[in-house]
């Protein structure tokens, strides 16, 4: 950094460090952002844009126009702020926080630094001039009654919410209200601003004014869904509720042209060939894009490991319209039987998709693993491959486990490799419990359709070893990933995963106290920790319950550049690589590798540190928004399921205990819905969010995470996706006392 008594003209483009990266996005090179910062930091002041080219002799009005744009897209980034004189200076992190507004049904809100950072609470007046994903800069005002840090709004950096989709109401004054719950705000529509809907009709308002401190956001009814929702209907409005892109903008589609259903010739040149080589793909059933293919040998060491990844950074160039849809999308989203492609179809089920028999251009990760199942060396390259085999996890299952005789006759020439497969995945198995990778027992379901996309069941779905195989060698290919580039020192967008936080150990620890477990590693647990305590509650009754505690004393995961491992996977480098048809960051990895591959610098990456951390946080925020709307979908789905079962009784466990009630799981149809407090009894029951419990005061029963209980559907309410239930007992009897709670599972667990 320069002192403060350098001669500011030391800041040239010359010596911009990036300079070689910013020559290959413009012709006419401007100041990188680390150039930019710097020189206003050297400035000691804040400067107006006609400063700050003058000091770069920037003076054609394309230069101008590219400083203009980069300056106002890092006041976007909370790089810099605009203040009142219309001069650009640096925002204070100590002061000041960027991130992103995470919405709450009650009125308040959070804002998620992109730091990584603790949360700040956003109290109802601050969140009344924001909506739900919004970008914003707040200042710490305090420290709120819970103890949490309170922040206050300085400046709305980014606005992510166009549009509303939900229902037209007249009550005195005309309304939308939202159907997504996370937008606590009804939209106002004046008189002629709504068209031909009528009240109780679904629609999408388009918004015209963005809130204020004083005022709702206004808007105008550009779109009358319907009376009902008619099937399909719930995909549409969470598609339109959670603003996620379903339409290929135009210049794409132009683009897109160009592509052949084949891989061109000149495409394969300069590539290791492996199209003789019997890779595999092994996917679901119902899998269409096909991201993967592996093969392995046995060695006199151990085993030679192969994942094919398609190559999708050769067709989805940076800057292109694809690559701009690519990062807007971020995620493929997979509803129920339909899916939102993160690429267009072309591309995501043809060109790229490693489908059976067909050539297919593919970045190789190519891992030497010795007879413990630890990789010894890794390395990655281009190919040009020819899947051998599209097979289903199912089928590989039958063959290596089950030993299915017409399953192996017919994939007879492949078996001695798939079985080659299965033999490393089995040593790389126990290698992962060596180090405490958790692998925690959860339960995933599939909804299975009837006529007129009525559910018919809603089914577990059961992994198998086949899974397990292809999830293991998609790790350790994800980790060698992650090592090559930071071994390269390239910009790099990784998947990190914290352990728990200070909080939520504690509570954790006090409700482990409260069974008689204990979980080692003092005040930072390693994996291996939470793994030997998985271990030891396998037999126990309540095994249940306290993985699910387990689960959520950890954080989300999330991406980022900077290395801080993933607890997970007691992993201390790892970047997702393995699925860049579906997911941005992948994609940005492939880039990463391919530049070093070709010997290029790090400095001339086309990403810099700070922009792997912008693009860290879109991609997060654009998964949660995926992982969102899919979840409405299916709370949707599983409402309208149980509408003619209202009166019915069934048995389910408590999978949630809050201060209004507590949730069961219903078992064997895996619906959950909600038992009031206010249908507990003649009691008053305090709540116990350590030991996730309710208490009566007077009678002691107590309601607990893990219970079985026996409930009534009452009530059933599409618009608010809610399932009422009534306790009709408590299958084991009440707990009275902690000391016999102790007993009994004792008594249990011998």
């Amino acid at each position: 950094m320069p002192s403060k008594s350098k001669k500011v003209a030391d800041f040239t483009l010359t010596h911009d460090p990036y300079a070689e990266r910013e020559a290959e996005k413009y012709q006419r090179p401007i100041p990188s952002r680390e150039l930019i910062l710097q020189y206003i930091e050297h400035a000691g002041k804040p400067l107006k844009r006609a400063e700050i080219a003058e000091a770069f002799a920037l003076s054609d009005d394309e230069q101008l126009e590219a400083l203009r744009r980069r300056l106002r897209a890092m006041e976007r980034d909370g790089q810099l702020l605009f203040n009142r004189g219309q001069k650009y200076c640096l925002v204070n992190n100590k002061d000041l926080i960027v991130g992103r507004i995470l919405g709450h049904p009650d009125g308040y809100g959070f804002l998620r630094p992109d730091d990584g950072s603790d949360d700040l609470y956003l109290s109802p007046r601050e969140m009344n001039a924001l909506l739900h994903n919004d970008r914003a800069m707040v200042r710490i005002a305090g420290i709120d009654k819970k103890g949490r840090r309170e922040g206050a709004v300085v400046e709305v950096l980014e606005r992510n919410t166009q549009q509303v989709v939900g229902r037209f109401v007249k009550d005195g004054f005309f309304y939308v209200v939202p159907d997504n719950k996370n937008i606590a705000q009804s939209v106002l529509i004046s008189q002629g601003h709504f068209g031909a809907a009528k009240p109780g009709q679904i629609v999408i308002a388009e918004i015209l004014e963005q809130p204020t401190k004083v005022r709702q956001p206004i808007g105008r009814v550009i779109e009358v869904l319907g009376d009902h929702l008619a099937p399909g209907m719930e995909i549409e409005m969470a598609i339109r509720s959670y603003g996620l892109p379903y339409q290929w903008p135009e210049a794409l589609l132009e683009e897109i042209q160009a592509f052949s259903e084949e891989v061109p010739e000149a495409a394969k040149q300069n590539r290791v060939d492996l199209r003789d080589t019997p890779l595999v793909t092994i996917d679901g059933e119902d899998a269409r894009d096909f991201d993967d293919a592996v093969f392995c040998k046995k060695t006199s060491k151990g085993w030679k490991l192969l994942v094919a990844i398609a190559d999708v950074s050769h067709y989805v160039q940076v800057s292109t319209a694809l690559d701009q849809e690519a990062k807007n999308r971020s995620t493929s989203v997979y509803f129920p039987e339909k899916v939102i492609p993160m690429l267009p179809e072309i591309l995501s089920n043809g060109l790229c998709s490693l489908n059976p028999h067909v050539d297919r251009l593919c970045m190789v990760c190519e891992l030497v693993i010795d007879g413990q199942g630890h990789v010894v060396r890794s390395s990655f390259f281009e190919g040009v491959m020819r899947s051998h085999a599209r097979l289903t996890y199912t089928e590989v299952a039958k063959m290596l486990v089950e030993n299915d005789k017409a399953l192996s006759n017919k994939h007879k020439a492949l078996l001695p490799h798939l079985k080659e497969l299965y033999a490393l995945y089995q040593v790389m198995r126990l290698s992962r419990e060596e180090r405490g990778a958790m692998d925690f027992d959860t339960q995933e379901t599939r909804i299975i359709f009837g006529k007129e996309r009525k559910i018919d069941r809603i089914v577990p779905l059961v992994r198998n070893d086949a899974h397990k195989l292809i999830e293991e060698f998609m790790i350790a290919a994800n980790m060698a990933a992650a090592r090559f580039l930071n071994k390269k020192k390239i910009p790099k967008l990784l998947r990190i995963h914290e352990g728990p936080s200070a909080d939520k150990l504690l509570a954790l620890r006090t409700f482990l106290g409260e069974l008689g477990l204990k979980l080692g590693g003092g005040l930072k647990p390693t994996p291996l920790d939470y793994m030997h305590l998985m271990q030891s509650i396998k037999e126990r009754p309540d095994a249940h319950l306290i993985q699910t505690v387990l689960l959520r004393s950890m954080s989300q995961a999330v991406y980022s550049p900077d290395i801080k491992g993933h607890f997970g996977l007691a992993l201390e480098e790892y970047a997702h690589f393995t699925s860049p048809i579906r997911r941005y960051p992948d994609l940005l990895v492939h880039r990463g590798i391919r530049h070093a591959l070709q010997g290029k610098k790090p400095e001339s990456f086309v990403y810099s540190h700070p922009d792997m951390v912008l693009l860290g946080e879109h991609c997060s925020a654009n998964e949660r928004r995926a992982d969102d709307a899919t979840r409405d979908v299916v709370l949707w789905l599983k409402c309208e399921y149980m509408m003619d079962k209202i009166g019915e009784e069934f048995s389910g466990l408590i999978s949630a205990v809050t201060s209004f009630g507590f949730f069961v799981e219903l078992e064997e149809i895996y619906v959950e819905g909600l038992v009031h407090i206010s249908n507990l009894g003649q009691d008053y029951f305090h709540f116990d969010p350590v030991s996730h419990q309710l208490r009566g005061e007077r009678t002691n029963t107590v309601f607990r995470l893990g219970d079985s209980v026996k409930i009534q559907v009452v009530r059933v309410d599409l618009d608010e996706k809610k399932i009422d239930f009534e306790l009709i007992k408590k299958r084991s009897a009440a707990t009275k006392t902690k000391s016999r709670s102790r007993s009994r599972q004792r008594k249990k667990k011998e």
